[in-house]
C-alpha cells in the first residue's frame, strides 16, 4: 500500500467507523501520546532502562502503526498529499545528504 492509499483507507475508516476526525489539536495531542508509547518501548527494550513486566507484551509495531494512523489523519484533515510531500522530502534528502553520512567519522 502506498501513502496515498493509506490516506484513503484512513479517510474511509473515519467515515465508516468514526463520527468525524478529531480536531487538529486533539490529533496533535494523540500523536504526542502515541510517540511517547513508542519511546517508552524503545527506551526500555533497546535502551538502558529496565523493562517492566507489564511492558514486555507491548507490540512496537502496533504502536508505530498508531503513530502512522494519526499522522495520516492530520494529513487528511489539513489537505496534505503526504505521498507527494514524502517523495519531495526523499528527493531533497537524497540530493542534500548524498555524501554527508559517508563523510561522518562518527558513523565509521
Amino acid at each position: 500500500m502506498n501513502i496515498q492509499n493509506a490516506q484513503q483507507a484512513v479517510d474511509e475508516w473515519i467515515k465508516t467507523h468514526g463520527v468525524r476526525y478529531f480536531n487538529e489539536l486533539t490529533n496533535m495531542a494523540q500523536l504526542t501520546e502515541e510517540v511517547g508509547e513508542v519511546a517508552r518501548i524503545i527506551a526500555r527494550r533497546y535502551g538502558e532502562q529496565s523493562e517492566k513486566e507489564t511492558d514486555k507484551n507491548k507490540d512496537l509495531g502496533e504502536e508505530l502503526a498508531d503513530v502512522l494512523f494519526v499522522v495520516l489523519c492530520l494529513a487528511n484533515q489539513t489537505g496534505i498529499d503526504l505521498q507527494k510531500a514524502f517523495d519531495a522530502k526523499l528527493q531533497l534528502k537524497s540530493k542534500r545528504d548524498h555524501d554527508r553520512h559517508h563523510r561522518n567519522k562518527k558513523l565509521k
